[in-house]
């Protein structure tokens, strides 16, 4: 064997004496022996196994998908396995293809390469084809006989009543609505989300058994539970109450909040507002009713914040989208009166510390009606009357772990609990309360297996990969946009999807690139054939660290030979 050191890609081997006075490796936990010593020894020291490492896009996803694996199906051409096994945990892929902020796009290690993954749009890809094929969820196999109460059809309590469906239970969703969706039907315009989706998408849940009982609205939560035979229940209402603010006002009939003005839209109404609107907040809900003022026929459509751009609330792509269709923004200006014609504002600025005060000076600024959306609160005072609730403010108690209340058998999530109120965030609460659910009513007391540890890019071997530009999904032009409630952004072609996929690195996880099995100068890499990856040979091997070296994706670890 040549003798010399190797590249590593420890980041925290050292070598000292040509010995490696070796430290715990900070991605698997395990003792750091990829730093070869310039001999492979006479006696094998270390060797070499395959692993399992966490991808960031896995890790950073609120309902708990299993992205590289969906996307590596699609890589090999099986699109239906894909959506079957994307919706193992997120029944709504067409949806969130459309409405999810893509977090996991956020942590994709590609995007410190050239750029990330468009994981959303490769979803909304799999949730369309899906509808268009006709994809429906198999029946699940077993009956438990128990029942579970869910209050709230918005994505927490749906996916809840997903996931507890598979898992063999009668589910039964009450819902004050007519129409299930809560503040995707609700809440976000059908430009983002147009409603076809969403129903093709809970009719699925439908067809699997689940039970929704719209304009069903639960006052007293026990009597509900025992007239039904409920042995859990599950509670998602969603946040739907608008924060109050006292603004002195010589025309009430102006004002309007912007959650009721967003469910009006969303029933088919059109509101008369004007030509000058003006919303009150910085929130994702201000983004949503600014734009959908402009599409109401609204000339001058503007955001009032009291904040400035970097403490706005609202997302970087609600806001950017806003802006291209004209919506204009007003940092650091309060309003405190609302005369017959006009808005008295107040300029403000930032103190020391970062927060916004007033200044003492003031502007006028014209608007027929002011759209309030200064936040939202979930209505749990249904609850109250329950002994034993525990709550803060709007939000109740839960444990962390279990999702449970400070009363035995009643769970909460989404909006009513502490949390980043997003549909996806909502998702992933409904598959972990389901899960909890059932280990509950199971008298299951064991805890899920710990995680795998997150693999980085500065793990891996960059020099396999070779830069891909991004596809980009298509948008309409917003002069053109702004006439209608159409959607504004289109689809990936098969072809672009596929391409997207293929740009995922595998981050921490065997794709079969034969790399060791060509590297190994002991020929001690034995290939299984197709999906079953390698094993190695022992006997030949001599601990070298070259299939580690040359492994693209850190799937191969170095580990002490006695371990």
């Amino acid at each position: 064997m040549a003798s010399g050191d190797r590249p590593t890609m420890a980041r925290s081997g050292r070598i000292q004496g040509g010995d490696a006075m070796l430290e715990r490796n900070d991605v698997t936990g395990l003792p750091d022996l990829r730093t070869t010593t310039g001999r492979v020894a006479p006696v094998r020291s270390r060797r070499p196994i395959y692993l399992d490492m966490l991808p960031p896009c896995n890790a950073g996803c609120p309902a708990g998908e299993n992205i590289q694996e969906w996307l590596r199906l699609i890589k090999v051409g099986q699109q239906e396995a894909a959506w079957r096994q994307l919706t193992a945990d997120n029944p709504f892929p067409a949806i969130h293809g459309r409405v999810c902020y893509h977090p996991c796009e956020t942590a994709c290690n590609r995007k410190d390469l050239d750029a990330a993954v468009s994981i959303h749009s490769v979803e909304r890809h799999l949730g369309d084809l899906a509808l268009e094929q006709g994809w429906a969820f198999e029946a699940p196999s077993y009956r438990s006989g128990r029942r579970v109460l869910i209050v709230g059809a918005g994505p927490s309590g749906l996916s809840a009543a997903y996931h507890l469906r598979r898992l063999g239970h009668e589910v039964e969703i009450h819902d004050s609505a007519e129409l299930p969706g809560g503040m995707m039907r609700y809440g976000i315009p059908e430009y983002r989300l147009p409603r076809d989706v969403l129903d093709g998408e809970i009719q699925r849940l439908i067809d699997l058994g689940v039970v929704i009982r719209g304009g069903t609205t639960v006052t007293d939560l026990l009597a509900t539970q025992a007239e039904g035979n409920f042995d859990a229940v599950f509670v998602a209402v969603g946040a739907h109450l608008s924060k109050r603010v006292d603004i002195p006002s010589a025309d009430a009939s102006r004002m309007v909040d912007a959650v009721s003005f967003l469910r009006d839209v969303a029933k088919g109404e059109r509101p008369v507002i004007g030509r000058r609107v003006a919303i009150y907040g910085g929130g994702n809900t201000a983004m949503d009713a600014a734009r959908v003022a402009r599409r109401l026929g609204a000339e001058e459509s503007v955001i009032v914040y009291r904040r400035t751009i970097e403490q706005m609330p609202a997302h970087q792509e609600e806001r950017e989208g806003a802006e291209r269709e004209g919506v204009r923004m007003n940092w650091l200006r309060t309003i405190t009166e609302m005369g017959s014609q006009d808005l008295t504002v107040e300029i403000m600025e930032l103190d020391e510390d970062g927060r916004a005060r007033g200044t003492g000076r003031f502007e006028k600024l014209a608007a027929d009606t002011v759209i309030l959306a200064v936040g939202q609160e979930a209505d749990t005072s249904f609850l109250k009357a329950i002994p034993g609730m525990t709550f803060d403010d709007d939000v109740v108690r839960v444990d962390p772990v279990t999702l449970m209340t400070d009363v035995e058998g009643i769970f909460a999530g989404g909006d009513m609990v502490p949390s980043e109120r997003t549909v996806t965030v909502g998702v992933g609460h409904g598959k972990k309360a389901a899960r909890c659910i059932d280990k509950w009513l199971n008298q299951d007391r064991s805890r899920r297996p710990a995680k795998h540890p997150v693999v980085h890019l500065e793990d891996m071997n960059l020099w396999y990969f070779g830069g891909h530009a991004r596809r980009q999904q298509q948008e309409q032009a917003p002069e053109e946009r702004i006439s209608d409630f159409g959607e504004i952004v289109a689809g990936l072609s098969p072809e672009e999807a596929a391409f997207e996929a293929r740009r995922c690195l595998s981050c921490g996880n065997c794709f079969e690139c034969d790399g060791c099995l060509g590297a190994c100068p002991e020929d001690a890499v034995i290939k299984l054939g197709p999906g079953n990856r390698y094993r190695f040979d022992y006997e030949r091997c001599t601990g070298c660290a070259t299939c580690f070296e040359q492994c693209p994706v850190h799937a191969i670890e170095m580990i002490q030979e006695n371990q």
